[in-house]
């Protein structure tokens, strides 16, 4: 599994904006090319669900609730993936994680808070 490290979050009122960071940090720079990244959330009570995805070969996929709100990107050379949060609505509070696959392994952040005040 690789270790991943997310950092970003915090509490904005409703409409700002939050950037969150993954990175992975021992990863070896070829295999960090070839993951498949993501971002997904969770509230209590519920499942996790996908937020945002970015293949190895940068395609990219969203949840219908933060299509032309949030943006996605890799950054290979700095083994890191980023989730841009724009026009935060109270609905997207949840802990947000990070997630990698590499040749059926998946690995998972340990998770960061994401606070929208109504």
């Amino acid at each position: 599994q690789t270790r991943l490290v997310e950092s970003g979050g915090g509490l904005v009122q409703a409409g700002g904006s939050l950037r969150l960071s993954c990175r992975a940090p021992s990863a070896i720079l070829s295999t960090f090319w070839s993951m498949d990244m993501s971002w997904y959330r969770q509230t209590l009570g519920k499942d996790r669900e996908l937020v945002a995805g970015i293949t190895s070969d940068r395609n990219t996929h969203y949840a219908d609730s933060v299509k032309g709100r949030f943006t996605i990107s890799k950054d290979n050379n700095k083994r890191a993936v980023i989730l841009q949060m724009n026009n935060l609505k109270a609905e997207d509070t949840a802990v947000y994680y990070c997630n990698a696959v590499f040749q059926g392994q998946t690995s998972w952040g340990q998770g960061t808070q994401v606070t929208v005040s109504a």
